[in-house]
């Protein structure tokens, strides 16, 4: 009895969580990385719950807080929030399905979050980096034109990997973006950024064997196939250890400071949203308060009463 009441509390576990998977994915449209990020979330509370004995019907607030307080309080404070967030969603779908007649998680207490100042790359410390590409390589033509195209759009690096010939309008000045979601925005691109990859594309990858199932994507391998988003990591970790920069550089950092130039430039901050995707304003109201601290900054270094 016991064996098969195990037995039907890690099936009830396993058909629950792929349900919900599907509403991410198909109802919610969430990305790739998001839903994967959830499931790890959502799988870690059902090692939990079957060791206390818990099935998705029947575990409680109180049984959430126990939870949250062995296991998930060791975390990050961020990754405390994003567990938190994942285990809310989960049984708000099991409501609104009527798998449950309540919501547990409701009452969770998400941990504060600090206003997260990201690194950025100065234009001088852009311009190191991008001398410091070997471009006699193959490569280094590819690099070059990655670099500019994610400095020049504010792409994140899923965006630029999964970016496709067929995306490029360069007679109408903009690329065709998927972003989070699969959600498509129509970004502007200048003429040097158009130049760079042009050039890649002409000399470098139509002189490419290419994968059939790459044949649309605009930044290969060198067998050919896309680009891995670790690669990319890895090629602006080594450009920027080159070029002597000791921040701590990933390809998010060349989005941050696409979106801060253009802040400190008096860009409007309804467009730098629309061009870097988000939903909401308050995502991007991070890089007012990156040029404030820069204000700051310059007051406390040239200020004659500092």
């Amino acid at each position: 009895m016991v064996v098969s009441s195990l037995h039907q509390q890690n099936t009830m576990w396993l058909d629950w969580i792929r349900d919900f998977n599907h509403h991410l994915k198909l109802e919610r449209g969430l990305a790739d990385n998001t839903i994967f990020a959830y499931q790890r979330d959502i799988k870690k509370l059902q090692i939990w719950a079957e060791n206390e004995n818990l099935s998705p019907a029947k575990i409680s607030k109180l049984d959430l807080r126990r939870f949250v307080q062995e296991e998930v309080n060791q975390n990050s404070t961020r990754s405390q929030a994003r567990c938190i967030s994942a285990i809310r969603s989960f049984f708000t779908f099991l409501l609104q399905e009527n798998y449950r007649l309540d919501h547990p998680a409701e009452m969770l207490q998400q941990p504060r979050l600090g206003t997260y100042l990201p690194d950025t790359l100065k234009v001088k410390e852009i311009d190191a980096i991008v001398s410091a590409i070997d471009r006699s390589k193959p490569e280094g033509e590819r690099n070059f034109a990655i670099i500019e195209t994610m400095y020049a759009c504010g792409l994140r690096v899923s965006e630029l990997v999964g970016l496709h010939l067929s995306d490029l309008h360069f007679d109408q000045n903009f690329i065709r973006v998927r972003g989070k979601g699969n959600k498509e925005r129509l970004i502007p691109i200048h003429e040097q950024a158009q130049k760079h990859v042009t050039r890649y594309i002409e000399s470098i990858r139509n002189h490419q064997e290419v994968e059939k199932s790459s044949k649309d994507i605009v930044f290969l391998n060198r067998r050919g196939k896309a680009l891995s988003r670790q690669m990319v990591f890895i090629m602006l970790k080594d450009l920027a250890q080159k070029a002597g920069i000791r921040k701590n550089i990933s390809p998010h950092t060349l989005r941050h400071s696409f979106a801060t130039h253009l802040v400190q430039g008096g860009a409007d901050l309804r467009v730098v949203q629309e061009l870097l995707g988000h939903e909401s304003i308050l995502t991007t109201e991070i890089y007012t308060h990156l040029d404030q601290n820069d204000l700051m900054k310059s007051i406390l270094e040239f200020h004659p009463r500092k």
